[in-house]
């Protein structure tokens, strides 16, 4: 996966997004590895140009299907998936419209925080967000994590 490229073509392209799951706990110190980008993105049609637009160079495909199976990568695909699971030349990229215990997009913004990643200023979720994210979608990953994360949360607390 190279997160570094996917998060300044983002970036460079102004598009409205969270970095959530494990990119956002390696952005707070986690340890654990991950295999995608996972990002939580704003659905007004300006910003789902963006994002067509800043992932087409990188051919988008949808993940887990065959590869002849017909596919437009436009702002319509965008505006109508709310999880869009993509492999791209880039890696592995999921594209949710919300998350679990956290909401859609505007709600998160509420929960995340900036910080510097690969050169660029990005929103990522801030550790009580994550730590609730993780604990909805309550998957053996999620949950395997979790320690660490509020480890992390209770170092970071004055």
């Amino acid at each position: 996966m190279n997160v570094e490229a996917a998060i300044q073509a983002l970036v460079d392209a102004g598009v409205e997004f969270v970095i959530i799951g494990g990119w956002s706990a390696i952005l707070h110190g986690s340890r654990y590895g991950t295999s995608a980008l996972d990002i939580c993105y704003a659905r007004n049609s300006e910003n789902l140009r963006r994002l067509a637009r800043a992932l087409a160079p990188y051919h988008p495909r949808l993940r887990d299907l065959p590869k002849d199976l017909p596919f437009v990568w436009d702002q319509a695909t965008l505006r109508d998936g709310t999880i869009i699971k993509l492999d791209t030349g880039l890696g592995k990229i999921d594209l949710l419209a919300e998350v679990a215990g956290l909401g859609t997009f505007d709600e998160m913004t509420a929960g995340s925080i900036v910080t510097e990643a690969f050169g660029r200023q990005v929103r990522t979720l801030d550790l009580k967000s994550l730590i609730k994210a993780k604990r909805a979608a309550g998957r053996d990953k999620d949950l395997m994590v979790l320690p660490e994360l509020e480890s992390l949360l209770e170092a970071e607390e004055p």
